[in-house]
């Protein structure tokens, strides 16, 4: 097998290997070191205007008549829910701090939002598009109502004003996904021939989001290494989110199967926006839970990595 032929085989994994070396070096390697501080920052600085490209050219594939809820939406946000106020249980009613702070940590990767980019995986997948679109907005919108209940019995000292964090939610759906669906839906009515061509287009998109993912990745890397937690709760953090992943996948793939959307329906509760729950963790909650989300990045691609090869090996997606 060719290099080539490797990295399109395990593209995501790839990516997240990348992230991790290339952090490495220029945060380690002396002569690399003012490389890393100037452009690391320009990097991160650019995951929103990438993530617009990446879903625009997504969008512009979607067939506004599609666009519709479906039976399975409304369960999986009971289920999400279910699961977050389940969790908020558990942490107010544990004394160890330790444990509470990993708790914590998979409360925010349950009831974080979809990721706008999990249409590129389901795409990829075979899955719908616009069910999983129509499904990332509602998610959001329901995030947006529960965080400013749910946070401030986390964290007691969270003092979270209801409707400036529900705008502030709000507007990461406009700008990150609004924008591009309604860019993507005039491009479609009013230049035809440039959507055409968009959608000839293969696999951009997909490989524009594994450009972030690496981006993403150092970033983790980051926060893993300069966390503060003991070796025990670091673990805890590192390896629980793992189990929340094959949770969320299972359970959205086992909704979605009975209405023959099985694809869309994993993608939607399993992919989740971690960049919105670092954020979360760090401005509302204990930051040093926010390695879970983290972890939680990786994790999810390795979920969606095995997928692609079984899809790409058998033609189909077994799970």
């Amino acid at each position: 097998m060719s290099i080539v032929s490797f990295v399109k085989k395990w593209t995501l994994p790839v990516s997240i290997c990348v992230g991790t070396v290339f952090y490495l070096l220029f945060s380690n390697v002396e002569l690399l070191e003012p490389v890393g501080y100037t452009v690391g920052p320009v990097l991160v600085d650019t995951l929103p205007y990438g993530m617009f490209l990446i879903l625009y050219v997504t969008f512009c594939k979607i067939q506004l008549r599609d666009m519709k809820p479906r039976p399975w939406h409304l369960w999986l946000q009971i289920a999400r829910v279910a699961i977050s106020v389940a969790l908020v249980w558990l942490i107010t009613s544990v004394d160890d701090e330790g444990l509470k702070l990993v708790l914590e940590g998979a409360f925010v990767c349950v009831v974080c939002p979809t990721a706008a980019a999990a249409a590129v995986v389901t795409e990829k997948l075979g899955g719908s598009i616009a069910s999983l679109t129509i499904f990332t907005i509602i998610d959001n919108l329901v995030t947006s109502l529960i965080i400013p209940v749910l946070f401030p019995f986390v964290e007691k000292e969270a003092h979270i004003p209801f409707v400036a964090t529900s705008l502030l939610v709000l507007r990461n759906v406009a700008s990150v996904l609004v924008a591009p669906l309604v860019l993507a839906v005039l491009t479609r009515k009013f230049l035809p021939r440039l959507n055409e061509r968009i959608c000839r287009t293969r696999n951009f998109g997909f490989y524009m989001w594994c450009f972030n993912l690496a981006v993403v990745t150092g970033l983790t890397v980051h926060n893993i290494l300069y966390s503060s937690v003991t070796g025990v709760v670091l673990v805890g953090l590192l390896s629980l989110p793992l189990v929340v992943a094959l949770v969320l996948f299972s359970l959205g793939k086992g909704v979605g199967r009975p209405y023959g959307d099985n694809i869309s329906a994993g993608q939607a509760l399993g992919q989740k926006n971690t960049v919105v729950a670092i954020w979360l963790t760090v401005t509302f909650l204990n930051p040093l839970a926010a390695v879970a989300p983290g972890a939680y990045v990786i994790w999810q691609n390795m979920v969606n990595a095995w997928q692609l090869w079984y899809k790409e090996k058998y033609g189909r997606v077994k799970w």
